[in-house]
């Protein structure tokens, strides 16, 4: 093959009418409601009982709420063109199918790989959280785990920790969850986000009535600059809606319930963020809020440590809703470029009796558990953002290739963004400034990852590609 035509098939789009029309083995048995509820359980995690704080005391003041509608702002734009997306390709994969339709191939990859990373790393960060958390509330009862296995090796402050035990159990537990079936992890899930929201109001109605107006001021105290550098902070409680739409292929009626589950689980909780990020500043000074667990913090502060204890188990339940979400986004997403060939074909394969890639699911667990267990946190969360605000852009963009192509044309949407083609593209631009108020090292690590990700696809996937294979079989 010569040079030029191997460029081209470099960028082969993905017929999609061919999935979309052959019974893919996923059982469809999401609705709506299941959708919001894990939507949710992912925005709504950790970071809402840790972000507020940070927000204020480091970056917005008593304004950090406008830092949440900041971030809001951008994701929502994005969800827009994910609703869009998901309503005319209703397949799993998300972000990465939806651009192997519209830009090719190599693109997608690009894509796919970089959105592994962000659910893998998520995985782990949260479950280093999560286990930090789970001592706390063990600590309460006087019961200590060995030094040994509290944390991960070069974790600060515990210069004797090699292995972290909760990270790795809570990890385990939970894909062992999500091999039992989708339907009973959507249940378990959805119990435990209602938890989580009754747990967040609780704080809400108690803290209500100990705010003083006095600490309101000033009001922003760093400017607008530092709300804008509190959305980029913010922006990381935000980005679980993505899970959503790996969904599709198991949602009853997609096209409508899709963007509903998107679209829905971004209000609530953006209004849950608000109304939270009001009550803490007028709690506490925002020059107080720059500690861990700003939200138990402001709860000692007023003395009401019976709701404090509450809302660390909230945290908790917080957690492993978050979680499960990650954990099933990205199985989901692993199945999705496997059944196109771009990553070994066993983590395609469906178990027989619960429709679910059990393979996939252990893989994508251990090695979530592995980078928790043995990488401190810090060194873990760095590439979450950078991933999805790429993924946020590719979307976003993807949307006026999508409408400007006349295949997709008679397909069956329906969401439609509005304003087209004005909020796509201002989506795209705002994505991409984000991504510039992002650390140097953030991006020398997201290139060293696609590198080796490129590397993988051109030893490997290029040569299995289920849509290159047909290409050559139909043009010999």
């Amino acid at each position: 093959m010569d040079h030029k035509k191997k460029t081209s098939t470099l960028f082969l789009r993905k017929d999609i009418k061919t999935d979309l029309y052959k019974k893919t083995g996923l059982e469809k048995s999401l609705t709506a409601f299941s959708l919001i509820t894990m939507g949710v359980g992912a925005i709504v995690g950790a970071g809402i009982f840790i972000t507020p704080g940070i927000i204020a005391a480091k970056y917005a003041g008593p304004g950090a709420f406008l830092s949440f509608v900041v971030a809001a702002i951008v994701c929502s734009l994005a969800a827009l063109c994910y609703s869009e997306f998901s309503s005319t390709i209703p397949l799993a994969g998300s972000a990465y199918t939806y651009i192997y339709a519209v830009f090719g191939e190599f693109i997608a990859w690009i894509l796919g790989w970089a959105l592994v990373s962000e659910y893998l790393f998520s995985v782990s960060a949260v479950a280093a959280s999560w286990s930090s958390y789970f001592q706390n509330i063990l600590a309460g009862f006087h019961w200590y785990l060995p030094e040994a296995f509290r944390a991960a090796y070069g974790t600060a402050g515990m210069p004797h920790a090699i292995f972290d035990l909760p990270a790795f159990i809570i990890i385990m537990l939970l894909s062992f969850l999500l091999i039992g079936g989708v339907r009973e992890s959507a249940q378990i899930n959805a119990i435990m986000v209602i938890l989580k929201i009754i747990v967040i109001i609780l704080f809400i109605v108690v803290g209500v009535f100990y705010i003083r107006p006095e600490n309101y001021h000033p009001f922003l105290p760093f400017g607008m600059k530092g709300v804008v550098s509190g959305a980029a902070v913010a922006f990381y409680a935000y980005i679980g809606f993505d899970a959503v739409s790996t969904a599709a292929e198991e949602v009853k009626n997609p096209q409508k319930n899709v963007p509903l589950g998107i679209i829905g689980s971004l209000l609530i909780a953006t209004v849950l963020y608000i109304a939270l990020s009001l009550v803490l500043v007028g709690m506490v000074k925002y020059t107080h809020l720059n500690v861990a667990d700003p939200v138990a913090y402001a709860l000692h502060f007023i003395h009401q440590n019976w709701v404090s204890g509450i809302v660390s188990l909230g945290a908790v339940i917080g957690m492993t809703t978050v979680l499960m979400v990650f954990l099933y986004g990205g199985t989901r997403l692993v199945f999705a470029i496997s059944r196109d060939g771009l990553l070994p074909r066993v983590f395609s394969r469906l178990s027989t009796k619960t429709h679910v890639p059990v393979t996939n699911t252990w893989l994508f667990g251990i090695l979530g558990s592995f980078f928790a267990c043995v990488i401190p946190i810090d060194k873990i969360t760095e590439l979450v953002n950078i991933g999805t605000l790429f993924a946020f852009a590719m979307v976003s963009i993807g949307i006026v290739f999508l409408r400007r192509n006349p295949e997709f044309k008679e397909l069956d949407s329906a969401f439609k963004v509005p304003f087209y083609p004005v909020l796509p593209i201002v989506s795209f631009i705002l994505c991409v400034i984000l991504m510039f108020e992002l650390k140097s090292f953030t991006w020398i690590a997201f290139f060293i990852w696609l590198v080796i990700g490129l590397i993988f696809y051109f030893s490997y996937g290029y040569r299995h590609s289920v849509v290159r294979n047909r290409y050559h079989s139909e043009n010999k």
